[in-house]
């Protein structure tokens, strides 16, 4: 296997012994990012680290003194696989005076929290930014065009030292709100920085627009293919010797690619002439699995291709894990040679533990073993999920199981990771796995799942898709004759149907007690289930039995923050109407300690908090609660009748208080159409007909201001302040292009600007925006 060394030796860099800002000082900075716990996730160190150019690899002066002119606060190094793109950079890196922060981008970061932790963890590692940007990124409830960039903006913005963020393989980012991401945060690179995106295909910015006002410096393949000088340089270090007119027709044949080049050297060490050579490479991937296939693999031992192709079906691989996918003796000490040799491997940390093939040479291998072997693949992806759960690493176990079409594996470790993956703010992750398991009915065998899917949607402000999931739950428990009985999946489910409340408030009240007496048969415990008994009897007209209930809830030890917080809440209004004053406030202030402990917010606290704050005259206090309120309204929709509803007429009461007309009927408007969907919501129907009667007693009409902002204008506020136009801002909100244009015209009448610019400005001075 020695030929493959040229490759690894030559024409690649590595990640081993590298830096975020330089060795022990950068372990330190991510050991206190990660002792403050504010990822809401397990980070990767490997992805931060800063490759490192190794020795004989080819100088790209001309290129780096190009970078190094600092001229533009964009660069863009855009080419197909195999041409030096990260080994350029590193190159720049390791000769440039200033802070590199970097990132290797990979499929799992298509999850806009993910991936903007990951920056905000590498400018943090070269200067400490404001810590409410980790708080931002780990609260489930915060808006990432809203919050997340525009403080990871200002963090970027405010960097007293430059640096150079560097965003590696940025091609594999499909999802939306990552690419709308990085072309705001373009707009927030501080003087004297530089914002490089490396990957296959154009960076997702405004490129015409940065062109056009010299802000971006773009290195494509033309740039990035070696001069003939620099290919002769190439094939004498691989130990190759060709004359002037060889080296010219080999040149010419791959176009400078790197790859090929590499490979045709390889291919003449393995006893192939120079002109073999030059008519088996041309610029192009395909050239490179057709030597693996005709050349090299056809000259290796069976347990080396084995090995070489079966290992390619890993993400990432150590010697345990090796030995246990393959069940190949002698495996681990395979891949302690490969690493020794560094043949193909990325070493992933500083221990030479864990590595991963070079992406090029990954999807060739793994092109040749479905050819060779494509029953085998699940097989060995099963094995992997099989020693990941082993070691704890469940995660990835999901994963594998996953890539092996394993569904009901999957069900069962999503249903045990979508708490902690929803703490840490990671929606788009868990949506990806519900949809997964749903296209292939796992998700129909799995109950469980189907209702944290429901939940999830709806505590997102996704009513059609909670009521899908609902759905599905209801078909499970009624419809389906043949399932197995299963207690604990019956109370899940008695649980959602109190928490959505389809059928009114005393089919509330029966479904959290059925849901109350399963989970004693089931003996487990839903910490959910006697805050929503307490709700249901509040609602129906008692409240001390109620309050009773809430009082049971607050005092599991075990309860999430939100559920908490909720009754909370419950027990804070109670209080109000009993005229506790000190008693509502300590409640309301205990809600909001547990929300903020835990990065995150709630309507509903919002509102108990601005009628604490009204009835002590603090003025202040109260818009500014009304302002959070206004952030996150739009998220309690008729999936959460009763949240949406009580949190509403709460508002109102404050918004008349202060004699705001406009606000307090926008709310009123609001209540009616909830109201419309779930008309039985006990004494609160009589609550919004006594605020209903009130308003229409209530002289004029009032000026239309922010307050008097909509839901709907709410949910597409924030995504005025990126760079999406108004198709792709509708396509995100599941509207037509008319519709969003329509609420954006609106938004800025009641802002009173003419423009979306000053829409987005008037609204951060108002607190609706941040940044």
């Amino acid at each position: 296997m020695t030929s493959l060394r040229v490759w690894a030796e030559h024409g690649t860099a590595d990640r081993e012994g590298c830096q975020v800002m330089g060795g022990s000082e950068a372990r330190e900075r991510l050991s206190r990012v990660r002792g403050m716990d504010r990822p809401g996730f397990d980070l990767v160190a490997g992805k931060l680290l800063r490759p490192r150019v190794r020795p004989g690899t080819i100088g790209r002066p001309a290129l780096i003194e190009r970078l190094a002119r600092g001229d533009t606060s964009i660069v863009s190094v855009s080419a197909p696989a195999g041409y030096g793109k990260t080994t350029l950079l590193a190159q720049w890196a390791e000769c440039n005076g200033q802070a590199f922060a970097w990132v290797s981008v990979d499929e799992a970061d298509n999850d806009p929290k993910v991936l903007l932790t990951y920056v905000a963890t590498a400018l943090d590692a070269v200067e400490p930014v404001d810590g409410r940007l980790f708080e931002a990124l780990a609260s489930p409830a915060s808006s990432v065009p809203g919050s997340v960039v525009p403080r990871l903006g200002n963090a970027f913005s405010s960097m007293t030292s430059p640096v150079a963020l560097v965003l590696d393989d940025v091609h594999v980012l499909r999802n939306s709100e990552c690419r709308a991401a990085l072309s705001v945060l373009a707009d927030h690179v501080p003087a004297g920085s530089r914002l490089v995106l490396a990957g296959r295909n154009e960076p997702p910015l405004r490129v015409a627009r940065l062109r056009a006002e010299g802000k971006i410096t773009e290195i494509g393949p033309g740039d990035l293919s070696l001069t003939r000088e620099e290919a002769s340089l190439l094939l004498r270090a691989a130990e190759v010797a060709l004359g002037d007119d060889e080296v010219a027709a080999l040149h010419e044949r791959t176009e400078g690619w790197a790859a090929g080049l590499y490979l045709a050297a390889l291919c003449i060490r393995e006893g192939g002439s120079s002109g073999e050579a030059a008519a088996a490479f041309g610029g192009d991937d395909r050239f490179v699995r057709e030597y693996l296939d005709s050349e090299f693999l056809a000259r290796i031992s069976e347990q080396q291709r084995a090995f070489l192709t079966r290992t390619a079906a890993l993400q990432r691989m150590c010697g345990p894990l090796c030995e246990a996918v393959l069940e190949l003796p002698g495996s681990a000490a395979t891949l302690a040679g490969l690493a020794g040799s560094n043949l193909l491997l990325v070493p992933l940390d500083r221990r030479g533990r864990w590595y991963r093939y070079h992406h090029l040479f990954r999807d060739m291998l793994l092109a040749e073993l479905e050819r060779l072997e494509p029953e085998l693949i699940p097989v060995l992806r099963r094995r992997a999920a099989a020693w990941c759960l082993r070691n704890n690493l469940l995660e990835e176990a999901l994963e594998y199981s996953m890539a092996a079409g394993d569904a009901d594996t999957a069900a069962r470790l999503v249903e045990e990771l979508w708490q902690p993956v929803f703490r840490g703010g990671r929606i788009t992750t868990l949506q990806r796995w519900f949809w997964w398991l749903a296209d292939r009915g796992g998700i129909e065998r799995h109950p469980r799942a189907a209702v944290q899917a429901s939940i999830l949607a709806a505590v997102i402000g996704q009513p059609v898709e909670a009521e899908r999931w609902a759905d599905m739950v209801d078909r499970w428990q009624y419809q389906d004759a043949a399932r197995p009985d299963d207690p604990a999946a019956e109370a899940w489910a008695a649980m959602l149907r109190a928490l959505l409340c389809r059928h009114g408030i005393e089919q509330m009240r029966a479904d959290a007690d059925e849901a109350a007496r399963r989970c004693a048969t089931a003996g487990i415990v839903l910490p959910l289930v006697p805050s929503l008994q307490g709700l249901a009897r509040v609602l129906g007209g008692d409240p001390d039995s109620g309050d009773a209930f809430l009082e049971d809830a607050i005092s599991i030890m075990e309860m999430a923050p939100d559920v908490l917080s909720a009754a909370l809440f419950g027990r804070s209004l109670l209080a109000m109407a009993r005229d506790q004053w000190s008693q509502a406030e300590t409640f309301a202030s205990q809600a909001g300690t547990v929300m903020r402990r835990a990065r995150m917010e709630s309507v509903l606290v919002c509102a108990v908090q601005a009628r604490v704050a009204l009835h002590r005259g603090d003025s202040a206090a109260v818009r500014q609660e009304l302002a959070s309120a206004q952030r996150l309204r739009h998220l309690f929709t008729y999936a959460l009748p009763h949240y949406a509803v009580q949190a509403r007429i709460e508002l109102i009461r404050v918004h008349l208080a202060l004699a705001d007309l406009a606000g307090a009927r926008t709310l009123m408007r609001e209540v009616d159409e909830l109201l419309k969907r779930r008309p039985d919501l006990g004494i609160l129907v009589g609550e919004a007909a006594a605020l209903r009667a009130q308003l229409a007693r209530q002289r004029g009409t009032g000026s239309a201001g922010a307050s008097a902002l909509t839901a709907a204008e709410l949910r597409l506020l924030p995504l005025l302040s990126t760079h999406l136009s108004f198709a792709e801002i509708a396509a995100e909100l599941f509207v037509s292009p008319n519709t969003a244009k329509t609420h954006a015209v609106s938004i800025y009448r009641k802002l009173g600007v003419g423009s979306r610019g000053q829409a987005v400005g008037r609204a951060r001075e108002l607190g609706l925006l941040e940044g």
